[in-house]
């Protein structure tokens, strides 16, 4: 009510003015001819006719009205320059001010919950820079400041920041224009006042706070460098040192060398990094031989006999190394030294912000300088602190391809400390080829991450494989009872005992934060190595990418980010680049897969985000009853309303690759009914994504103009 009573105040003062055409009173040939007038009365009555001029002012200005510029003008003419600028300062300020409040109060409520996430990120940058902003803006007066006041109360911006910066910012303007109406008689038009060369004037004292924070970011990086500042060489060997070759360092490394950088990549181990020897390579390879196991299992789906599979355990997992092999040469010494890429390998420690001592595997010492680094060291699984671990034995998802290489059979009871996607998949894997295995989790819930449905979905799905999960329970510690291996855990109060042959811990990586120099030279860290959104240590030469620099802990996300730390490396002094982190997919890849982009329900629910959500189920889909795969759904959340998407939860076989069309839709901004005029080959399980569609859009019929359609038909028929 009371926006309404607000709206209709402002509607009955804008309504008033253009109605009673109060806009002759604000000519320049008007306030000429009356100067006289007012200038008698304001001798004989000075306070009432400055008081009276302040209201005018402030109530112009709240309105938005136009004729401000002959407003200021008059103040010159009647109140000379020094209570002129007085006067029209703080009226013109306060009247900002209650502009912003009123676009505050009526309008940010509505746009947040139509741009909620756009604006967030707006509102990041104002509460960081916001006041320097604002303060530019209104030193430039081609920009309508009206406008501005109207904008900034989307944000989240102090009201008493933007009154003490407006009144600042506008104060050159002000004075020119006061100054002006001191000169009445001379002035013929409003442009004689704000000649092209006032205007430059001003333009480039709207560019001086830039030029100015330019300046004040040297001494800035003087002051970080201060320590430094009798080691900088005075040439460098590379242009950029890479140090880590997994995702990220190889991503980087290749950038460099494609714009005809002198790069050298620096990696102590496995070229490729976690993915490709430790993690989404083998792990995959493991699940389709434990996806196939299933199926024979399952063969009656399928119209055929169900079969105990038969196989070496040796043999599984020689697969799993032959795949790695058949990959390595895509990330090798070989190609990228082709690429242009000097490769070292041996172990990398940063001396000072531009040297980098490598201890090389052959056992030699190199020490290269570089104008910019990037750390891309990657992460390692967490360990828990559990006592008793180390006495028992244990492996994790970096080790257990070689450690059960070594078994002549599958790990006949295997515990998996851990619900999340890592421990998820593995635990699932396993339990297909044959072992007993009990999974630990913590929490409430498996795959935690995900809306609830999702998680009970997948835990479902685990059991129906054999898994026994176990939600809830918190593991204490390992001691070895009666020769056996013991897992001591504790739920709702009571110790529980699980007994077993190899224990997998799965509960989660941690970045590598240690030992090559990072703490040696001051770079702050806390689970992540911290940079600014441009990558940026606290050295703004040396950047990070990928696992050590967080916040996902995807490969797809250490690429995309190596791109920026690359670019930014090499050509930051001419134009640097934010991350974009807007629209960031991943997947699990248990059985059925899950995938998701953007928001679920969890989410926006938890940051209050109204949404609109449309489910599609596969068991309704014709490729998915053909291939026996309709375990699953597509859930999309749209803005209410509109077709714009905001967030995409999968679950189903092949969900990572279906997930690709709605990666594709948000990064650029289409909607459900673009997806829904796409041609889908049938019968794909791509045409989900076409059907989720289509039940958004019945949904949203226009049922009213459907009536009078359905008359016209009729009537159309006699």
């Amino acid at each position: 009510m009371r926006k309404v009573l607000l709206l209709v105040a402002l509607a009955l003062g804008i309504g008033a003015f253009f109605a009673f055409d109060l806009g002759r009173f604000l000519t320049l040939d008007y306030i000429k001819d009356s100067q006289a007038a007012f200038g008698e009365l304001y001798a004989s009555q000075p306070f009432k006719v400055a008081a009276v001029y302040f209201l005018i002012y402030v109530a112009a200005t709240a309105l938005s009205l136009p004729g401000a510029a002959i407003i200021t003008l008059a103040g010159g003419a009647i109140f000379g320059l020094g209570w002129g600028t007085v006067i029209v300062s703080f009226a013109s300020s306060v009247g900002a001010t209650l502009a912003f409040l009123t676009s505050r109060f009526i309008l940010r409520g509505s746009i947040e919950s139509k741009f909620g996430n756009r604006l967030a990120e707006i509102n990041k940058g104002i509460e960081k820079d916001g006041a320097f902003y604002l303060f530019t803006l209104r030193l430039i007066p081609i920009v309508p400041f009206f406008v501005i006041n109207l904008v900034m109360g989307l944000t989240k911006m102090k009201a008493r920041t933007f009154y003490w910066v407006s009144q600042l910012g506008m104060l050159a303007g002000t004075l020119v224009y006061v100054n002006a109406g001191t000169q009445l008689a001379q002035i013929d038009s409003l442009k004689g006042i704000l000649s092209p060369g006032l205007i430059g004037s001003f333009v480039l004292l709207g560019l001086f706070p830039l030029i100015a924070r330019k300046i004040v970011d040297m001494i800035k990086k003087r002051k970080v460098y201060a320590r430094w500042a009798n080691v900088k060489p005075k040439s460098f060997d590379r242009n950029l040192i890479v140090i880590g070759g997994g995702a990220g360092g190889l991503v980087s490394a290749y950038i460099a060398a494609a714009v005809k950088a002198k790069v050298t990549l620096v990696e102590v181990h496995k070229m490729g990094g976690d993915c490709l020897n430790y993690g989404c390579v083998p792990s995959k390879a493991l699940i389709k031989s434990a996806k196939l196991a299933s199926q024979m299992r399952h063969g009656e789906q399928y119209g055929l006999s169900n079969t105990t599979p038969t196989f070496s355990f040796k043999a599984v997992m020689q697969r799993i190394h032959d795949v790695i092999k058949a990959i390595e040469p895509h990330d090798s010494v070989e190609r990228y030294t082709g690429l242009g890429v000097e490769v070292l390998q041996g172990y990398a420690k940063l001396v000072n912000p531009w040297t980098v001592e490598i201890a090389l595997n052959d056992g030699g010492t190199q020490r290269l300088t570089a104008r910019s680094i990037v750390i891309a060291a990657g992460a390692r699984p967490f360990v828990p602190p559990l006592p008793g671990l180390e006495d028992v034995g244990y492996v994790t998802s970096d080790t257990l391809w070689d450690e059960f290489a070594k078994l002549d059979e599958v790990p006949r009871r295997l515990v998996v400390l851990g619900g999340g996607p890592i421990g998820s998949e593995l635990a699932q894997s396993f339990a297909r080829l044959g072992s007993a295995v009990t999974q630990v989790e913590m929490g409430p819930r498996i795959m935690a991450r995900e809306d609830e449905e999702v998680s009970e979905l997948a835990k479902k799905a685990l059991e129906a494989d054999g898994v026994d999960v176990r939600v809830g329970h918190k593991a204490l510690r390992c001691e070895t009872i009666d020769g056996e291996k013991t897992l001591i855990v504790e739920h709702q109060g009571a110790e529980q005992r699980i007994a077993f042959d190899q224990l997998l811990c799965a509960v989660g990586r941690s970045a590598r934060l240690t030992g090559y120099g990072l703490e040696d030279i001051g770079v702050p860290t806390n689970r992540t190595v911290e940079t600014n959104e441009y990558l940026e240590t606290l050295y703004p030469n040396i950047f990070a990418a990928g696992d050590v620099a967080g916040p996902y802990q995807f490969t797809h996300v250490a690429s995309h980010q190596a791109w920026y730390a690359a670019v930014n490396a090499l050509f930051g002094d001419f134009k640097k680049f934010k991350v974009d982190y807007s629209v960031i997919p991943w997947a699990t890849f248990v059985d059925p897969e899950v995938a998701r982009v953007g928001l679920n329900e969890t989410e926006a629910r938890e940051k209050n985000i109204p949404y609109e959500m449309v489910k599609y189920g596969m068991d309704d889909l014709d490729r998915a009853i053909a291939d026996s795969e309709t375990q699953g759904f597509v859930k999309v959340l749209t803005v209410p309303g509109k077709d714009k998407i905001l967030g995409v939860t999968i679950v189903g076989a092949h969900a990572g690759d279906l997930l690709a069309e709605y990666v594709l839709a948000m990064k650029h901004g289409l909607g459900l009914n673009k997806i829904l005029g796409t041609i889908h080959t049938y019968p794909t399980m791509a045409e989900a994504n076409k059907y989720a569609a289509g039940d958004w859009k019945r949904a949203h019929q226009p049922e009213k103009l459907l009536v009078w359609v359905k008359k016209f038909h009729d009537w159309r028929r006699g």
